[in-house]
């Protein structure tokens, strides 16, 4: 089996349901960020700080490629083949992570600057690339139906990242930076 097709060449691709649509619309901007976002969930989850987070990094990913073939798939159409969906479980598994993590670092009493350490730093990356995706999933849900856990998914997904980079921080013994704003 090839890699390339040629299908693309004109600048269309095919949703599943087999609906062609320009290469810049607004479905596959959004299922496109996801699969940066899974990239980047890739480079954290490779961080030497998270081998112990192996499992739980790896259902992200595998949750982020359920959210992409769903707004890949072409809503108008009734499509045949079988999907992988999302649960609530999947967000209360983020929600029971942020909780734990919370509860063992310092309360948070002012904004953070992003860093303070190279893989802290790339979890940030991956919270910005979240946040992106949710909205942009938003923006698609004005025209055309997105399933609301997804929607929900991703904002609970940058929340659990956000606490991943505190706890990160902790683990790595980096400066957590907050933000002092000049007056």
């Amino acid at each position: 089996m090839k890699i390339y097709t040629k299908t693309g060449d004109k600048g269309t691709t095919s949703l599943i349901g087999g609906t062609r649509v320009a290469k810049s619309h607004l479905r596959i901007e959004a299922y496109g960020t996801i699969d940066e976002l899974n990239s980047y969930i890739g480079l954290v989850r490779d961080q030497e700080v998270n081998k112990g987070r192996l499992d739980i990094l790896k259902e992200i990913q595998d949750r982020l490629f359920t959210i992409g073939a769903t707004l890949a798939t072409d809503p108008d159409k009734n499509v045949k083949m079988a999907t992988p969906d999302l649960h609530e479980e999947d967000i209360t598994l983020l929600e029971q992570e942020i909780d734990k993590y919370t509860a063992e670092v310092p309360p948070l009493r002012a904004f953070v600057l992003p860093g303070g350490h190279q893989s802290v730093s790339f979890c940030h990356l991956a919270r910005c690339v979240c946040r992106r995706a949710e909205r942009l999933a938003i923006s698609l849900q004005e025209v055309s139906p997105v399933d609301d856990l997804v929607i929900k998914y991703l904002n609970r997904l940058s929340d659990y990242l956000f606490a991943l980079c505190r706890k990160m921080t902790q683990e790595l013994g980096a400066e957590e930076i907050a933000w002092k704003p000049r007056m």
